[in-house]
């Protein structure tokens, strides 16, 4: 029988938030692709208007059962995803130089996005039955440790090293969230600090070269340089109210790269100014505090450790493509969540939405 107080529970505000982000993704989305060389691809707005739909039924079907079956069926959905990332390595569809796409039928779908989801609820189901006043210790963190380093691994292999490094970055805050134990938190900073210098020899040249251009861009302005000194004299000269909807020189001229994926923010920045620019953040911190606000009323402690997960994937998505487009970070290939272009991404934030709307209906059942 249905449960009123699961419609009374209906987090609307949560829903308007992502309905504002996805009408203002797919009018940036216009503009990047209506001008310059990307004329003909004018289709893509359609494509990513029937991703949309597809991710609101995804939230729809997610909120009619209890999220406490993802707690049963963690590892198998955890194991699923690496599945996937198993057949990419054999059967997955080489794109400039990269395998991280499976061809089903008419779509594709890029597996390591799903597996951001599949980490987040098997953490969130092994700390939930793990948490202590104390903290966890080493030997305790060795079962998770392994859970992470796999599909990192995987995902690495491919390569991806946005992707995996978000996985590291959405597991850390779920890490320091269940708690460690002082002593196990200083040997695992100690431990960090001593690898991250023997990382370098085992990066391939162009993510070397990555990193060398985000310290110096114009070193080779015309080569490896040349996409994030496009993004910030886009950002830059929009000044504060941008130079009008489809205006931006930058990107009608095309010198702005991948202008409908990793550097829509580029375009927004430069036909909106600083103006639009913060409506944008704002509506992405309106997401994330709701997101903690969903965890705060929770009682269960997988759904709370679930919503943290969630709402740390959105933060860190969001911070690691802001401060790539504006050269604080090196470029990594990181989507901006409901903005940029991408079917995979699109469908996942939804689900991810989809989960934190599914705890917040279902609070009552704890108070």
């Amino acid at each position: 029988m249905f449960d009123r107080r699961l419609a009374e529970n209906f987090d609307w505000v949560l829903l308007g938030i992502i309905l504002a982000l996805g009408m203002l993704g797919l009018i940036i989305l216009y503009s990047a692709v209506t001008a310059g060389i990307l004329d003909p691809q004018k289709t893509l707005c359609v494509k990513q208007v029937i991703w949309y739909c597809a991710g609101l039924v995804a939230i729809l079907i997610i909120i009619m059962f209890d999220y406490k079956m993802l707690d049963k069926w963690a590892y198998v959905i955890y194991a699923g995803g690496i599945l996937l990332l198993i057949l990419v390595m054999f059967f997955g569809k080489y794109v400039a130089g990269s395998r991280r796409w499976l061809i089903l039928g008419p779509v594709s779908v890029q597996p390591s996005e799903m597996m951001k989801i599949g980490l987040i609820i098997v953490l969130a189901h092994y700390y939930s039955k793990n948490v202590n006043t104390k903290g966890l210790t080493l030997r305790e963190l060795f079962v998770p440790g392994l859970l992470v380093m796999l599909p990192f691994g995987f995902i690495v292999k491919q390569p991806d090293l946005g992707t995996a490094i978000l996985l590291a970055l959405i597991a850390g805050v779920m890490t320091i969230f269940a708690k460690i134990e002082r002593r196990s938190f200083i040997g695992i900073i100690c431990f960090f600090t001593a690898i991250i210098p023997m990382v370098w020899f085992f990066l391939k040249g162009y993510q070397k070269q990555r990193i060398l251009t985000f310290l110096n861009p114009d070193r080779d302005p015309l080569g490896a340089g040349y996409h994030i000194i496009q993004s910030k004299i886009a950002i830059g000269s929009g000044m504060l109210r941008g130079k009008g909807f489809l205006s931006g020189t930058q990107n009608a001229l095309s010198f702005l790269p991948e202008q409908h994926t990793d550097f829509i923010f580029s375009v927004l920045a430069e036909e909106w100014g600083f103006v639009g620019a913060m409506a944008l953040l704002l509506l992405f911190l309106l997401l994330i505090f709701r997101g903690i606000n969903v965890a705060v009323h929770c009682r269960d402690p997988f759904g709370i450790i679930l919503s943290v997960g969630m709402t740390a994937m959105i933060f860190w998505q969001v911070f690691v493509n802001i401060c790539m487009v504006m050269g604080l970070m090196p470029v990594v290939g990181v989507p901006l969540p409901f903005i940029s272009y991408g079917g995979s991404s699109v469908i996942t934030i939804m689900i991810c939405v989809g989960i934190l709307m599914n705890v917040s209906m279902r609070r009552f059942m704890f108070e």
